[in-house]
């Protein structure tokens, strides 16, 4: 057993310097070279143990999340060894078979499933979100930290700004934001711009929510919401928005999705496609899809851009956000443990431990791997047309947009 943890040491080790103790439940302590330990791994059970052994990352994780196993001391810090690190070095195969399972029992290929999927995470009702997302647009996507930003809610509008600069929204278009979740992007757009549009979800709860805060507005006749799968178009738009959808869209309906995105979109229309991609063709993380984001898939770049080009969508623009997602998360993650008490209160029974240390890891997780100076998941925002534009019709640098 000795050499066993002594190789997990190893394989945190090996990709940060940062010194740390583990702990077995007799009470045998195992440190990594360096001075005092900035994190300490505490194993409360022998199941625990056997759980990283075989399991790799993923049994530790579940150790954590069901409380057999303790991570004290810098967490951010023990977050970021042990993704640098090679802990599934060997033990792959468990994690490949269940990763492939979970595909295939959520897949978004069905409109239920699809609709369920989404339920499980967004529909945790508004209150908890507003605990540790902006205020009060609510907007749970990256945000856009120009130089000289300072909070998350000022980070949130200038992404807005930024996304409605890009497609060139004025009063007089209509626009359909695909994947609306509270409607931040709907009342800024209508609050600055004068813009009007509808809200397209598959999460009821939300949608519920998004139309009495409408109509509490007195916004009714401007703005409305259309509870629907993203893939069932009803109209085409002047605009299309869409912000942090396409990661839900699954493997198996990636196409579909962006059809959808070019069928809701009038000749000539500009759109925002805004979302989660890899650089190269990865498997989307285990711990993400079974414990996050069901039925969720991030594709690469590549695989987006040929689904845009086969659906006759020209790319406009490409811009990476990657280290501005690493920011956003940051601060959710620090409002969500500073607000922690609040939330818990809200639903004893769903928002538990085992809830708040899964959504730590989440957060903490994210921004680590939004952060790595390795890493291959983007934050991608690409500026598409519906038929190739002309210097008419779009300008022809980027000035206009840091104006």
């Amino acid at each position: 057993m000795g050499s066993r943890i002594q190789a997990i040491i190893d394989a945190f080790a090996s990709g940060s310097k940062v010194p740390f103790e583990v702990r077995l439940p007799d009470g045998t302590k195992f440190r990594s070279q360096g001075g005092e330990p900035v994190f300490t791994l505490v194993f409360k059970t022998k199941g625990a143990v056997l759980n990283t052994i075989l399991r790799g990352h993923m049994g530790l994780l579940e150790s954590y999340f069901n409380q057999t196993a303790d991570l004290h001391g810098d967490f951010n810090a023990a977050v970021a060894a042990g993704m640098a690190g090679k802990l599934d070095r060997g033990f792959n195969l468990f994690n490949k078979i269940e990763n492939r399972w979970h595909e295939w029992r959520y897949s978004n290929r069905s409109l239920v499933q699809a609709k369920a999927n989404a339920r499980f995470h967004y529909a945790m009702g508004e209150k908890n979100y507003r605990e540790w997302l902006d205020n009060p647009l609510k907007m749970y996507t990256c945000g856009y930290w120009k130089e000289g930003t300072r909070t998350i809610e000022e980070a949130e509008l200038a992404k807005i700004d930024h996304v409605c600069r890009k497609v060139l929204l004025k009063a007089s278009d209509r626009y359909v934001d695909i994947g609306a979740g509270f409607g931040g992007f709907m009342f800024r757009a209508y609050d600055s711009i004068g813009a009007t549009g509808v809200g397209l979800n598959t999460t009821t709860e939300q949608n519920i929510w998004l139309r009495e805060e409408i109509a509490r507005r007195g916004l009714s006749d401007k703005l409305q919401v259309r509870d629907a799968d993203f893939r069932e178009v009803d109209r085409q738009y002047d605009k299309v928005i869409s912000i942090g959808t396409l990661e839900h869209a699954g493997r198996d309906s990636l196409f579909q999705v962006v059809k959808a995105h070019a069928d809701f979109l009038k000749p000539g229309g500009l759109g925002m496609l805004h979302y989660i991609g890899h650089v190269g063709h990865h498997e989307t993380e285990l711990f993400i899809r079974k414990h996050v984001f069901p039925g969720g898939w991030i594709p690469s770049l590549a695989h987006c851009i040929d689904a845009m080009e086969k659906c006759g969508l020209e790319v406009i623009d490409i811009e990476n956000l990657r280290r501005h997602y690493a920011l956003t998360l940051d601060a959710w993650a620090e409002r969500f443990e500073r607000r922690w008490d609040e939330i818990h209160a809200l639903d004893p029974q769903r928002f538990d431990e085992r809830f708040r240390r899964t959504w730590r890891m989440y957060l903490v997780g994210c921004a680590e791997m939004f952060r790595a100076p390795t890493g291959y998941t983007h934050l991608w925002q690409i500026v598409f047309s519906k038929g190739n534009i002309t210097k008419d019709n779009y300008p022809m640098s980027r000035a206009f947009l840091y104006a």
